[in-house]
C-alpha cells in the first residue's frame, strides 16, 4: 500500500501544479519596477520573423512603450515556451498538460501566433484575440486532393475534407497546434506521419515540397504566407476546424499585466493602427476571415480607409486560389 499512498500523493500534487503553475512574481508592478518586458516569440511566419520584426514583434514593441519600459526580445521554441513563461517545464501527454521540474522564468508573455487550445489553457491565460486563424490542409500542387468548394457551411466543409484524406499521408506536428491528436486526424484513415518537435512549424510546407509527405496541417496565417512563397506549388484543400483564436499569453498570477495588454489592444484596434499592421504582415486574411475585421468598425476612431480596403474585399471561390 506504500507505493499507492506515494502515487496519490504525487497525483495530488501533480493537480495542484497544474491549478497553481508558477508563482513568476512578473506582475504590471515588478515590469515597470524592473523596467523592461521580456517577449517571448518564436520565430514561425510572420508573427515573429526573426529579422528583428513580425506582427507581434510590432505589438509587443508597442505595449512596452505605453507602459514606459524598455522591450527585450528572448527567442524560444515550441517545445520550452511555457516552461520559459511559467518557471516549471511543460509536457503534453494525452492531450492534457504535465506540469515538471522547476525552470528559469525567461519571459512575461508569450506572443508568437499562439492557438488558443484548452491544454494550454488549463496552465497559463489568454489575452483578448489577436489574430484570427483555423487549421487547413495544405497539399502539393500535384496531389490528386483537389481543393473543397466552400458549400457555405464549414462544419460540413470540414467533413468533406475529413473524407478525403483517407490513404493520404499527411503531416502534423505534436505539442503544437497542429498536433493530429487534437483532430483526430487518424480517424479519417490518413497515413499521419509527426514532424520532428525540433523543427520550426515554418519548414512543413517546405518538407511537403521535398517529398517528405503529400499534405501538411497548417494554420491559417502560415498557410497565407507559404501561399505567396510558393503560388504555383501547394493548394489549399480546406479546413479542418472552425474559425480559432490566436493571442498572447500569460502566467495566470499576472492578471495586472494581462489586463494592461487588453486594454492596449482594444486601443490599437480602435485607432486603426491594429488594421495597418495586419496589411503589412497578412494582408491575405482580410479575405478569409472578413466578418472579423468588419467588426472593429464599432471602435469609434478607427481608420476608414483601412476599412473600406476590407469591405471591398471578395472572398475567392476556392481556398488558395
Amino acid at each position: 500500500m506504500q507505493w499507492f499512498r506515494y502515487l496519490m500523493g504525487s497525483l495530488t500534487a501533480l493537480m495542484l501544479l497544474i491549478s497553481h503553475p508558477t508563482a513568476s512574481g512578473n506582475d504590471l508592478a515588478q515590469i515597470q519596477q524592473r523596467g523592461v518586458l521580456r517577449h517571448l516569440g518564436i520565430p514561425y511566419g510572420n508573427f515573429v520573423t526573426g529579422s528583428g520584426d513580425g506582427l507581434d514583434v510590432e505589438i509587443v514593441k508597442l505595449f512596452a512603450d505605453s507602459l514606459g519600459v524598455k522591450y527585450q526580445f528572448v527567442e524560444t521554441n515550441f517545445e520550452t515556451a511555457f516552461g520559459d513563461l511559467l518557471g516549471r517545464k511543460v509536457q503534453l501527454h494525452g492531450g492534457k498538460a504535465i506540469i515538471g521540474d522547476e525552470s528559469p522564468v525567461r519571459g512575461d508573455l508569450i506572443a508568437s501566433g499562439l492557438t488558443v487550445l484548452p491544454w494550454r489553457q488549463e496552465i497559463a491565460v489568454f489575452s483578448d484575440t489577436v489574430f484570427p486563424t483555423g487549421i487547413w490542409v495544405i497539399a502539393r500542387a500535384d496531389s490528386p486532393l483537389q481543393p473543397v468548394l466552400p458549400s457555405g457551411n464549414v462544419d460540413q466543409d470540414i467533413q468533406t475534407v475529413r473524407k478525403m484524406l483517407d490513404g493520404h499521408v499527411v503531416l502534423g506536428q505534436q505539442g503544437s497546434c497542429l498536433d493530429p491528436k487534437l483532430y483526430d486526424l487518424e480517424q479519417t484513415g490518413a497515413h499521419v506521419k509527426l514532424f520532428d518537435s525540433n523543427r520550426n512549424l515554418n519548414e512543413m510546407v517546405p518538407a511537403i515540397l521535398k517529398g517528405e509527405a503529400e499534405a501538411t496541417l497548417a494554420d491559417a496565417p502560415d498557410a497565407l504566407v507559404a501561399l505567396d512563397k510558393w503560388p504555383d506549388q501547394i493548394k489549399v484543400i480546406g479546413p479542418l476546424t472552425p474559425q480559432q483564436e490566436m493571442g498572447a499569453v500569460f502566467p495566470k498570477d499576472a492578471p495586472q499585466l494581462r489586463e494592461a495588454f487588453n486594454e492596449f489592444l482594444r486601443k490599437l484596434k480602435a485607432d486603426g493602427t491594429y488594421l495597418k499592421l495586419i496589411q503589412k504582415y497578412y494582408p491575405g486574411i482580410l479575405v478569409y476571415y472578413k466578418d472579423y475585421f468588419q467588426s472593429l468598425n464599432s471602435g469609434a476612431g478607427t481608420d476608414k480607409a483601412h476599412l473600406t480596403a476590407v469591405q471591398g474585399v471578395s472572398a475567392p471561390s476556392k481556398p488558395g486560389n
